[in-house]
Formats: structure tokens, sequence, C-alpha cells
């Protein structure tokens, strides 16, 4: 993430915090994936109903991750102005594990979970976000 993008996370940030917390990782990442096979499909009709004019091709939303030694916020991103648009949640990472890391070619992810919950949260990190994937992976034990 570009030093602009991290100074307005932060800013953003910093009036959320307790005393004493800090912010360990501020990153960009994606909470749904938009399959490959889906993908093509989605431009393979768009460009049939448009007679070939044109394919539209789904992206998902960019989202900022910003996680401090308590909780992890989660920032809807504008991706044209470079800024947070809105906390979308705030989780206590009290109790929280994750699932083993996924490979991908183009980006990677996990499922953050809470052992209480049967619901998970799935976060994909772009090819650029290893280093700050690590550091989030490293920082959130593993599900047994």
């Amino acid at each position: 993430m570009n030093g602009k993008r991290r100074r307005l996370l932060l800013a953003t940030v910093d009036p959320m915090l307790e005393p004493g917390e800090q912010v360990e990782v501020a990153t960009i990442v994606n909470l749904s994936s938009v399959s490959v096979r889906r993908t093509a499909a989605f431009a393979a009709a768009s460009a049939i109903m448009s007679a070939g004019a044109m394919a539209v091709i789904p992206a998902p939303t960019p989202m900022y991750l910003a996680m401090t030694d308590r909780r992890l916020f989660i920032f809807r991103a504008n991706p044209t102005f470079a800024r947070p648009e809105e906390l979308l949640m705030t989780i206590p990472r009290t109790g929280l594990v994750r699932s083993e890391i996924k490979e991908r070619l183009l980006n990677s992810s996990f499922v953050v979970s809470s052992p209480d919950s049967d619901q998970g949260l799935k976060i994909i990190f772009p090819l650029i976000g290893r280093k700050d994937r690590d550091a989030v992976a490293a920082a959130l034990p593993l599900a047994a």
C-alpha cells in the first residue's frame, strides 16, 4: 500500500483507538472472491447481450484492513480517491483463529473465525500484500 493510502487509513483509525492501542498492520484486502469461471461466464454473457460491443468483468470491492494489538478494523475503500469511506466492521482479536493460508497465482487467503461461531470471514490478500498477510497470519493462531 502506498504512503498516501496508508496515511489516510491511519488518520481514520487513530480517533477510534483506545489508550495504548497501536496499529500493527494496515493493508488493502478483499473480503469476497470472484471465481475465474464466474468472471468468464459474466464476460461472455455481457458480450452476447451487447452483440459484441462490450464485455463487463466483475471485480471485488477493495477494503482496508487495519489490525491493532486488540482489534481488526475493516473499511470500504474508495478506489478513486484512495481514502477509507466507511467502517464496515470492528472485530475483537481475542479468541480469533485462522485457517491455513491458501496460495494462488495472483492472491492468497485465509479464513478468520471465532471458536464460538460457525461463520468465518475470508480475507483475500493481493500478490503485493504477502508481507502484510504474513504479519496478520503470525498474529492469529492457527485453528485446530
